[in-house]
This record gives structure tokens, C-alpha cells and sequence, in this order.
């Protein structure tokens, strides 16, 4: 059976001095990078999501309710959009952008990265992130026709073999939560590490609580 970490969205708008951030986001990326760095090897595959916002519609309001709309965030190109330097990419194999023309929150709606556009370090430079026998992934997500053709995470997971997937990122209670049960919904044996995310709401409990009700195993990462 094969195994792969999602790492959600762990990028500056969402962490300290960030846009949109996330009380802990920066200690949750540095911490991440420990985790990866001494149990990379118990993964087969490794893989990151990136909110990636070009015209998001209504996902963007001047006046957010903080539910439905946001104050803008990862705009894609921009600084906020990059991966938190704390975060350590050398392990990771593939990059999947998300939002580009609507709101997004789980993981299995983001688009492969086209390799020459992945970040600096990241596992994919030099070698192909596409699945085994798929074609090019040039300009993916940059127009809502490529975005389409795009290769998504759940094909990239199930072309690799991946049966059983850990969760762990940026929000605990928005797109660490999405990503995760849309993974069970998915057919995948699925596992959140809640010491490895970070949420916007003081109590998580029922976050959590919605987790384990849609399947997710809920442990601590030592």
C-alpha cells in the first residue's frame, strides 16, 4: 500500500504577517519540516497544495464575512502565495494550485504545478511530477481551459498507487478539514496529525469532532 503526506497550504498570507494569517502558522510550517526531515522515509510519496488565486469572484470582498469571503490572499505570482520559507521542500515531489477563478479549500480540487514553475528546492525540479504516461502539464491552471485539462491531486494519487494519505497544513478548521473528507470521500484511508496544522478558531473541537464523524482518523504526530 502506498503512502503520501499532503501538506495544505502552509504559505506566508497564511501564516504571521501574512494577509489572511493563521495564529501559529509559521511554528506549524518549521515543525512540519521536522516531521518530514525524520519520517520522510515512511512516506512514498510527498505533495503540497498552494492556494492560488487569479480572479476568485466572490471569494474576495473589500468587506469579508470571514466565512464565504476573505480579504484577498495568494494572489498567484505574489510573495504571499509562496510557500513559508520555514517550510522545508527539499522531499516534496509535487506542487497542486488551487482557486484560481473560484473559492477552493480542499486540496483535491488544485491542479499539478507544471514543473519549470515549482518552488525552488522542491523534489520535482529536474525530474517529471506527472503521472506515469501523461502528457505535458505546460501553462496548467493559468486559464480556466488549461485549468480544466489540468492533472488533478486525486489522479496523480491514484496513478501512483497512493491508498492511505496524512493531512496536515493550513486551516485546521477550512482547507486541512476540506482536503481531508474529500480524501475519504475519495476512497482514501485518511489521517490528520492536529499537532501539525494550524486553525483559525480558538476551539477546534468541533472540527475535529466533523473529522473523525467523516472517517478521518485525529492523532498527534509523536
Amino acid at each position: 500500500m502506498s503512502r503520501a503526506l499532503i501538506i495544505v497550504d502552509v504559505q506566508n498570507d497564511f501564516c504571521e504577517g501574512g494577509s489572511l494569517a493563521v495564529e501559529g502558522g509559521a511554528a506549524v510550517a518549521g515543525a512540519i519540516s521536522e516531521y518530514v526531515d525524520a519520517n520522510h522515509r515512511h512516506f512514498d510519496h510527498i505533495v503540497a497544495t498552494q492556494d492560488w488565486h487569479i480572479e476568485p469572484g466572490e471569494h474576495f470582498a473589500d468587506q469579508p464575512d470571514f466565512i464565504d469571503s476573505w480579504p484577498p490572499h495568494c494572489v498567484a505570482g505574489t510573495r504571499g502565495a509562496e510557500l513559508h520559507p520555514e517550510l522545508d521542500t527539499e522531499y516534496i515531489q509535487a506542487f497542486f494550485r488551487k482557486g484560481q477563478f473560484a473559492a477552493a479549500y480542499s486540496g483535491f480540487e488544485g491542479v499539478l504545478t507544471p514543473e519549470d514553475e515549482v518552488p525552488a528546492g522542491g523534489a520535482a525540479m529536474g525530474r517529471s511530477a506527472a503521472p506515469p504516461g501523461a502528457g505535458p502539464a505546460e501553462d496548467a491552471g493559468t486559464d480556466e481551459e488549461s485549468a480544466k485539462d489540468a492533472i488533478g491531486l486525486d489522479d496523480w494519487l491514484q496513478s501512483h498507487g497512493v491508498e492511505d494519505v496524512v493531512v496536515v497544513g493550513i486551516a485546521t478548521d477550512y482547507c486541512v478539514k476540506a482536503t481531508a473528507l474529500d480524501a475519504v470521500q475519495a476512497g482514501y484511508s485518511v489521517t490528520v496529525l492536529r499537532d501539525l496544522t494550524a486553525g483559525i478558531a480558538p476551539d477546534l473541537s468541533e472540527t475535529i469532532a466533523e473529522l473523525e464523524l467523516g472517517g478521518v482518523e485525529v492523532e498527534v504526530s509523536h
